[in-house]
């Protein structure tokens, strides 16, 4: 077999770069458990660029940079993928392919796209993360990339998590992206989860004699009865609303077919909205002093949901609040609604947001390729995906800061260039006449000059800075 190898011709065009790195990402098999392999080929990729500080611990990694800045905004995505089933290896279709979906092709039916597993969760954005760790050397913020493993199983394993456990100083940042599919738009926070076992007990006997024993599965009709008179809310948070599910998703008892039962097992999942905390969601299903935690076995259901009944905690992790407060979010969201009309949404499934709400570093989901498709065997992708992506993330990071100040109220990050624009527009404000008018014979150079007045990166001023500015140009402005 040959070594997988990352990179991509310095003399292609931008899309062609992308569609390199999408190519060879996606022929790495990544199964969790199996990332190792497409770990040591990234590893190799991100020493090759200069300007990147390389750590590893396990198969995670995480590249930085150190550019001096007074911010950073930290990039993850993991590597791993759920499993295969039949659509590996990846192969690129051609416009007019019958494997293409008809939602995909609605939308983009000129167009090539990849499929296979892992295409939308999340090798797509993968893949822009390492374009633009190789090529966004002056960003006007430092950066952190962080590729990491076992994001698709228990959260014990979950490689990001380490990372954080045993290396938090490589974790730190004011704000983070985590690349989960998105269709580049963005989704704010996510639903926590928990997944447990609700316990029957019974006495085993001859079904012959059935009189004689206790019926564990017959008791478990009292959990489904439960679950069936649940209401299942939309809950809204911070403007976004949630979806919950409290949802039986495995069921298992019986020893043979000639016993009766003496226990049954009824496996629920329950996806709690960021109203509430974990231990706040597990009061709910189990009552708050039930004692019920990860690896301690069998504890009684004290109140709740599941009041009586014996529960097994098996994986739990938090939800997380939008987080589209922080100045840096609001700079993206506002580019993402310029450049394709969406507005944020909810994250009704868990990602790596919650981790970082944990750390107190405000994060949002945003990536290529449709939520809808994860994890089903037709994953795919097409490829302006990944450019649009690629130019939201360039465009909102790829300006530096400017070093010489305009005066009290323009010191942070208003270069001369933005400058001239400025005092441009207001020279046609003061004689009366109107940008948007001018230039209606070119909408996009309207838009801007319509916009200019606001054309000031305020993710990095203060309120009194923005204030400032502000008063000096509302004179000449109508």
């Amino acid at each position: 077999m040959n070594e997988l190898t990352i990179g991509f011709s310095a003399s292609a065009t931008k899309q062609e770069q992308l569609n390199e790195l999408m190519e060879q990402i996606m022929g790495a098999y990544s199964v969790s458990d199996d990332e190792g392999p497409l770990t040591d080929a990234v590893e190799v990729f991100l020493k090759k660029q200069p300007h990147l500080t390389v750590r590893r611990h396990g198969d995670t990694l995480v590249a930085s940079t150190d550019f001096g800045r007074e911010r950073r905004v930290i990039l993850a995505g993991h590597l791993d993928t759920v499993p295969v089933i039949d659509n590996f290896p990846p192969k690129w279709l051609q416009p007019g392919d019958p494997l293409i979906r008809e939602d995909v092709a609605a939308g983009h039916e000129h167009e090539r796209v990849i499929w296979g597993r892992g295409a939308t969760d999340m090798k797509g954005s993968d893949a822009v993360m390492l374009y633009l760790a190789a090529t966004l050397t002056d960003a006007k913020y430092d950066l952190t990339y962080v590729f990491y493993d076992h994001e698709e199983v228990a959260a014990e394993k979950n490689g990001l998590r380490k990372v954080v456990e045993s290396h938090p100083d490589w974790i730190t940042g004011d704000f983070a992206i985590i690349g989960e599919p998105t269709d580049c738009g963005i989704e704010g926070g996510c639903n926590g989860t928990m997944r447990f076992d609700v316990i029957t007990h019974g006495v085993a006997a001859h079904s012959a004699r059935a009189w004689m024993g206790k019926n564990a599965i017959h008791a478990a009709a009292e959990i489904l009865n439960r679950l069936n008179a649940h209401e299942n809310r939309a809950i809204e948070v911070d403007g976004l609303t949630y979806q919950e599910g409290l949802n039986a998703t495995l069921i298992s008892g019986g020893k043979g077919t000639n016993v009766i039962p003496d226990e049954c097992r009824v496996h629920v999942n329950y996806r709690f909205a960021p109203d509430k905390s974990l231990a706040e969601a597990k009061a709910l299903m189990i009552g708050a002093d039930a004692g019920a935690k990860l690896g301690n076995g069998e504890h009684q259901a004290t109140g709740g949901v599941f009041e009586g009944f014996g529960i097994e905690m098996k994986d739990e992790s938090p939800s997380a609040r939008p987080g589209l407060n922080s100045p840096l979010a609001q700079s993206l969201v506002s580019l993402v609604k310029e450049r394709t009309g969406r507005d944020p949404l909810a994250k009704l499934g868990w990602t790596d947001v919650a981790r970082f709400a944990i750390l107190g570093i405000p994060a949002v989901n945003l990536g290529a390729g449709s939520p809808l498709l994860a994890h089903k065997q037709d994953e795919q992708l097409p490829e302006t995906d990944l450019l649009l992506m690629a130019d939201l993330l360039e465009d909102v990071y790829k300006n530096p800061p400017r070093d010489e100040p305009m005066g009290d109220g323009f010191t942070p990050h208003f270069n001369k260039l933005k400058f001239c624009a400025l005092a441009g527009v207001h020279f046609l404000y003061r004689r009366g006449w109107e940008p948007k008018k001018l230039f209606a014979f070119c909408p996009p150079l309207a838009n801007f000059a319509q916009r200019i007045y606001g054309y000031v990166d305020k993710a990095h001023v203060t309120p009194e800075q923005v204030a400032a500015m502000e008063a000096r140009i509302k004179p000449f402005v109508k």
